[in-house]
């Protein structure tokens, strides 16, 4: 038999002070994201922001720069990025449904917010924590306008059927026409519908075959 070990309330209740103490001293995200507008570096690493970034910095706003000047940080609201405007046709977007804030803040411009996201007229049902809020990236969607920023005409997607074959793979089929007396220069290419069928063909027999095996047991 295995020797159990033997349970010690003392150092169990010491490996949670030390937890606790770890997470009470951990720094906040207004210590973590602060940054020195001058140098456009953050005191509490010492990192340099990119210079590509530095336009935005001065131009554009944090997510919680935005959300502490609403109502109830903004619950409700409409938040989209700059970049996302520039990349897209289709309206991308967050509905703020959770606001963490970080109280010790100056001004309370930082902390952690979720909602639900809309990406190129899509929307996920799936309540997700949302990225990348220290970046000077956020515009908030006035509320007149989101209703005519939610509107999308939805464009159909190009099923590519065929795709050419790698390399390495068309030079080997080459060479074997060429081995066979073959002189057909037709561009072999991949049935992607034939391969999606192959593929969850063979992870049907997998399933089969460990279904199996749990019936039948392992021999000894």
């Amino acid at each position: 038999m295995v020797r159990q070990k033997p349970y010690r309330p003392i150092a169990a209740m010491a490996k949670k002070i030390r937890e606790y103490r770890a997470l009470k001293n951990r720094p906040r995200d207004s210590q973590r994201f602060a940054l020195d507008y001058e140098t456009m570096t953050r005191p509490f690493t010492g990192k340099r922001l990119p210079v590509m970034a530095w336009e935005d910095v001065k131009t554009e706003n944090r997510l919680f720069t935005l959300l502490c000047r609403l109502h109830r940080f903004g619950i409700g609201r409409m938040v989209t990025r700059k970049s996302w405007l520039w990349a897209y046709e289709e309206p991308c977007y967050w509905v703020i449904t959770k606001v963490k804030v970080d109280y010790t803040a100056e001004n309370m411009d930082h902390g952690q917010a979720w909602g639900y996201r809309t990406f190129r007229g899509k929307t996920s049902d799936q309540l997700k924590e949302i990225p990348k809020v220290m970046y000077h990236d956020w515009r908030m969607v006035p509320k007149h306008e989101e209703e005519n920023f939610k509107r999308c005409t939805p464009v159909e997607e190009e099923r590519v059927q065929y795709v050419p074959y790698p390399p390495l793979l068309r030079a080997l089929i080459f060479a074997q026409r060429q081995k066979e007396g073959n002189l057909d220069t037709e561009e072999p290419m991949i049935d992607l519908e034939c391969f999606a069928a192959l593929q969850k063909r063979r992870s049907a027999l997998r399933e089969e075959r460990s279904s199996q095996k749990q019936i039948e047991g392992t021999p000894v």
